[in-house]
């Protein structure tokens, strides 16, 4: 996997500056490489970019606008995530016949061993954290990596042979992979996200199906049986399909049997366990503990070890995360949920009256299908940011009558905690990004969670 040599005294142009981005140069510049950072963001301050650097680690720094001579020199352009490349920024390099990678191809080639890739619009986080505890259970040395917030790059260069990486997968890093290839791959669900950069449901699903595009038939490719693009993508998959299923009884792969989860191989049916054996709440959450058990038993690791930590396995951090109850009210932080299918999981998951905090960036969602799946139990919805009047107006539609829109996030807090009766649920569950009022969905959904703390148990 190692593409160390190949890229020794090269020049390499790394355009973004964020963690993705530095880790990126960080990873160019041990690997003897030559790296450049560029962002167009004019505010940014070259010494405040540099500062991020490790001090051991040279770069050079140009903000704003990239001079065309530096397309001269360089041999390799290092997108981040977050930088589209159907653009005519893009072109530039394409009219240069110079590479265009991500953070994950890069990594990749300076890494070794093994590596497990997980996407899907939902449930990637949780999945990917479970994955990487099982793994943790059975092998000496595994990195949890990618879009769950720790840049690839910065572990690659100390990965061996016998190194696991467990990479959760964003739409953005998969855009821009060439030679990645998972010794095991996750497609945990496709649904409408993120159409605003990749424009059709068609292009995203396209996209999400490259993490198998260079495996191979003694490799495996775990997918849910219950989705129209997973389910499709299994017919051409190159890799060995693994199914998982919550709603059908499968002849093979993991399937739900009313409070039990069950594996169909070879005409031969076993129990695995009971959901109940589990912390997590919600189907979507049996969904992607029979997707961790599929990936780990892939790898080779035993049931009996895989089980026994889905059994301790707590939620991950800002996931339909139980936080407090408060004057009898419980609170949830489901800042995760950053596009209407991923909400829907929330408020599914809730079993009282709840009060809902929605709204946030506009990604050209449709809201149709979380208000259907409020089924009643949403006594207030509380809209927040840019999408706030959008939603209201789909609510109204939906026959939703309670709806009060907040100028902040504090605003909408108080609103809930006013409008909340003993024995009710508090939800954050978004279903839309956080910027434009946060940098990311994780400081939306710490400032929930202080603001819960911070209440007295009684008036």
């Amino acid at each position: 996997m190692s593409s160390g040599n190949e890229l020794k005294d090269k020049k390499v142009l790394v355009v973004g500056t964020g963690l993705s981005g530095t880790g990126a140069a960080e990873a160019l510049y041990r690997a003897g490489a030559y790296p450049v950072l560029f962002d167009e963001n004019k505010q940014l301050d070259v010494e405040s970019v540099r500062a991020k650097l490790k001090p051991d680690v040279t770069a050079d720094v140009f903000l704003g606008e990239l001079p065309e001579e530096i397309l001269e020199d360089i041999s390799l352009a290092v997108f981040s995530p977050g930088v589209p490349t159907d653009t005519e920024f893009a072109d530039r390099f394409r009219a240069k016949n110079i590479p265009i990678w991500g953070e994950i191809e890069l990594a990749y080639r300076l890494g070794a061993g093994k590596v497990i890739g997980i996407t899907g619009t939902n449930g990637k986080t949780t999945t990917t954290s479970l994955v990487g505890e099982i793994m943790a259970a059975h092998c000496s040395d595994v990195n949890v990596v990618g879009n769950i917030g720790n840049p690839y790059t910065l572990t690659a260069l100390k990965s061996t042979e016998d190194t696991v990486t467990v990479a959760e997968i964003s739409s953005f890093q998969l855009e821009t992979i060439e030679r990645f290839c998972p010794e095991v791959s996750a497609i945990l669900n496709i649904t409408p996200d993120h159409l605003n950069r990749h424009h059709t449901m068609e292009n995203y699903a396209a996209v999400k199906e490259y993490i198998t595009k260079n495996q191979t038939a003694d490799q495996t490719c775990v997918l849910n049986y219950d989705n129209a693009y997973t389910k499709e993508i299994g017919n051409r998959c190159p890799a060995h399909v693994v199914w998982f299923s919550a709603t059908h009884k499968l002849t093979d792969g993991f399937w739900l049997d009313g409070e039990e989860i069950c594996l169909t191989k070879n005409g031969k049916t076993d129990g695995v366990m009971n959901i109940h054996e589990m912390n997590l709440v919600g189907m979507c959450n049996v969904e992607n503990v029979m997707a961790a058990i599929a990936i780990t038993q892939a790898m080779g690791v035993p049931m009996e070890t895989i089980l026994s930590v889905v059994r301790q396995f707590k939620a991950v951090e800002h996931r339909i995360e139980f936080v407090a109850t408060k004057r009898g009210v419980d609170y949830y932080n489901d800042s995760k949920g950053t596009n209407p299918d991923a909400a829907i999981q929330g408020i599914k998951a809730m079993s009282k009256p709840t009060v809902l905090i929605g709204g946030g960036y506009d990604k050209q969602s449709e809201y149709d299908e979380w208000i259907e799946a409020f089924d009643h139990k949403v006594k207030c919805l509380v809209l927040i940011g840019q999408t706030r009047e959008k939603i209201a107006d789909c609510a109204k539609e939906h026959g939703i009558e309670n709806i009060i829109l907040a100028d902040s996030f504090e605003e909408a807090f108080e609103i809930c905690v006013k409008q909340a009766q003993s024995g009710d649920a508090v939800l954050l569950s978004p279903a839309c990004a956080s910027w434009g009022m946060f940098p990311n969905y994780e400081v939306r959904g710490k400032l929930f969670k202080e603001l819960v703390n911070s209440l007295e148990e009684s008036e």
